[in-house]
């Protein structure tokens, strides 16, 4: 009689952790829907063009600036001669867009016109004629530039974005707006925009200086306009906000599983690395929409914490799949990761390449381990693949892969893509870790 009674609690209570396995998996399922949902509207709204009436009342300041390399605070003056000075074209190819958010009018940098490699101060100069009449003018953006800059009219400093002073901090271009001298309507000044690129920094071959070229325009279109720079910065960096939260909450349903889980050491080190690639993901985000973090301060964390660090988190959870991590692939993870580091900090590419090419090599052996002896074979490792393509989208772009589209107008990364299919199948992988419905 006891045995039955022991039988039957032990069946009631396989059947309330199957029951519970199902709610949370339609929970996972709601949540990620809702989601996506979201994120979709953000980037839709923000990929909206310019609206037409405000773009008609507000003209783009391309064509040619008068344009010199170094730096001598008397250029922003309004009597200097730049007759001598280079022309550089800021006139925007229809159609252009910058290759990260989708920023409409993007133009090549100063590496691309002649000076190639060259890093450090800037100035751009032109003549503005403000139309006449009794409204109030603004100056919207540049919305893109490398890496700060400082705007002036006839001599007089308006705002920036960063510090470019003896001691240059230099943050994410972001959306600002500049109002002219109330008695700037019906007259010519000249607008000068001193700009600094990071040395050390990351370049390409189109890299240095404005990118997208700054507006003109009366209130309240100028408003109007900002809102919408605005909308497109926050569509282009939402996808980075939204999976580093359900990267935090992923976490949080983990550890209070934890104890229920029949891979309660996978779960640890899957949720260190979720914290990792959570942190490296929003950073993206807060370098874009604030002054929080410098960019070389996001620069070296990605490089030299976060990136090696939240694959070597990863490589360890998924040696914890099987019911016996290998101590040999941890202590290769370790050594790699070691080496890794000390690449990013010398700035050696070739010890980074043997770092990452080495825990891929060591993922294929777990993943070998998982078909054998793995439970769960075909969630798993579909989980385990979403998450090297994850952190493996560069090395795929150097093969020819696409690695980023424009739904809506907005870039969208391969990575963002991944997150958004590799956390709930994490998700749901970690709660089907908890007691199942079948009798044993």
């Amino acid at each position: 009689m006891g045995s039955a009674t022991a039988s039957n609690e032990s069946a009631t209570a396989r059947g309330a952790s199957g029951t519970l396995r199902r709610v949370l998996a339609i929970w996972i399922v709601m949540a990620s829907l809702l989601a996506l949902i979201g994120t979709t509207a953000v980037i839709a709204i923000g990929g909206r063009a310019d609206p037409a009436e405000v773009r008609a009342a507000s003209p783009l300041l391309g064509g040619p600036w008068r344009f010199h390399l170094g730096d001598d605070p008397r250029w922003a003056g309004a009597g200097v001669d730049d007759s001598a000075w280079e022309t550089m074209d800021l006139s925007a190819p229809a159609s252009s867009i910058d290759g990260d958010v989708g920023l409409p009018n993007y133009v090549r940098g100063w590496m691309a016109h002649g000076h190639p490699g060259y890093q450090g101060y800037a100035w751009y100069r032109r003549t503005v004629a403000v139309p006449a009449g009794d409204r109030a003018w603004d100056i919207v953006g540049p919305t893109l530039v490398e890496d700060g800059y400082e705007l002036y009219w006839n001599g007089k400093l308006l705002g920036g974005s960063g510090r470019i002073d003896a001691s240059p901090r230099v943050v994410g271009t972001r959306p600002l707006i500049f109002a002219l001298p109330a008695d700037a309507a019906g007259t010519r000044g000249v607008l000068a925009i001193r700009t600094f690129m990071q040395p050390g920094n990351d370049a390409s071959a189109e890299s240095g200086g404005i990118h997208v070229a700054p507006t003109l325009a009366p209130r309240p279109e100028s408003y109007a306009l900002y809102r919408a720079e605005w909308w497109r910065s926050i569509a282009g960096y939402i996808v980075e906000a939204v999976e580093p939260l359900a990267m935090f909450a992923l976490i949080g349903l983990a550890l209070a599983i934890r104890k229920r889980s029949s891979h309660p050491a996978f779960i640890v080190f899957a949720c260190i690395a979720l914290a990792l690639s959570g942190v490296k993901r929003l950073d993206n985000a807060i370098v874009s929409w604030t002054d929080l973090m410098s960019l070389p301060t996001y620069a070296w964390l990605s490089k030299v914490l976060w990136t090696p660090l939240s694959l070597a988190a990863w490589a360890l959870a998924w040696n914890r799949w099987n019911a016996r991590a290998s101590r040999a692939i941890d202590g290769a993870i370790l050594l790699l990761t070691l080496l890794g580091i000390a690449g990013a900090l010398m700035k050696l590419a070739p010890m980074t390449q043997i770092f990452r090419l080495g825990v891929l090599a060591l993922f294929a052996v777990i993943a070998v381990r998982m078909i054998r002896h793995g439970p769960m074979r075909s969630l798993a490792i579909a989980t385990l693949a979403a998450i090297l393509v994850s952190q493996y989208a560069g090395e795929l772009g150097s093969l020819g892969v696409p690695t980023i589209w424009f739904p809506f107008g907005i870039g969208v990364t391969l990575t963002q893509y991944i997150y958004a299919i590799a956390i709930p199948l994490l998700a749901v992988l970690i709660v089907w870790t908890t007691p199942s419905t079948k009798a044993r």
